[in-house]
């Protein structure tokens, strides 16, 4: 029951930002840009103001689909932001600028999130292994794992899953700061617009906060588990 009473709250909790995410978004996609610059437009001069020319700017489907993928060197961006012209645009643009920035810098944190990957993936493999077993051969488990043996099993993958999502803050408020920095500096919003993207980009980076609070959680729970079934 813990553990589902930890999922409704965070589900609730994650919904609700995330619907305010949603509302800020469509809110500041309705106010023009002063500079009448789209976010294609916005990425690709503040990928030039920084260097880099080996980085595409595409556009994706889908809403708030947006992200810098480090393998193909690509910005990708929703139709929303790829041709708006409006403030949200040029915040989420620039952020995910600042990720190719970030790359291209060789910034730490990035790095670190990027070589936990391979590891997050089995991880979650390794989860979902656990908790099919658990669901359809609840009775089978502790004839093929024992109980304390599974709980330190999913206790090392929320580890993982923890560690990923607390190292992804920073790398996500960096690359918002980049971003708020080069657009105020370029004079690519005014005072008045400047607040909204970074308003916009402060509900952005809630959703990766409620993330990982989450995933502590329900990380100390297991832990907690554990330690009760030692007893």
């Amino acid at each position: 029951m813990g553990i589902i009473i930890i999922m409704i709250v965070f589900g609730i909790i994650s919904f609700a930002v995330s619907s305010r995410l949603k509302s800020k978004f469509k809110k500041y996609s309705q106010i023009p840009l002063n500079k009448n610059l789209s976010g294609a437009e916005i990425a690709q001069l503040m990928l030039g103001d920084n260097g880099i020319h080996d980085v595409k700017v595409t556009s994706v489907e889908g809403q708030l689909t947006d992200h810098y993928n480090p393998v193909n060197k690509t910005v990708n961006l929703s139709e929303a932001v790829y041709y708006g012209r409006n403030a949200a645009a040029a915040a989420v643009a620039a952020h995910e600028c600042g990720h190719a920035v970030q790359h291209a810098k060789a910034y730490s944190m990035l790095e670190f999130r990027s070589a936990m990957v391979p590891v997050q993936n089995a991880s979650g493999k390794i989860m979902n292994v656990i908790f099919m077993m658990m669901l359809f051969g609840g009775f089978l488990l502790p004839s093929l794992i024992p109980f304390k043996l599974a709980l330190l099993v999913i206790i090392g993958c929320y580890t993982v899953f923890t560690l990923f999502a607390f190292v992804t803050l920073p790398v996500e408020f960096d690359a918002s700061k980049r971003a708020l920095a080069w657009v105020e500096q370029r004079g690519i919003v005014t005072s008045s617009e400047h607040g909204m993207a970074k308003d916009a980009l402060k509900w952005a980076a809630m959703t990766y906060v409620v993330a990982a609070v989450a995933s502590l959680v329900t990380l100390l729970y297991y832990i907690s588990m554990f330690l009760g079934s030692r007893d």
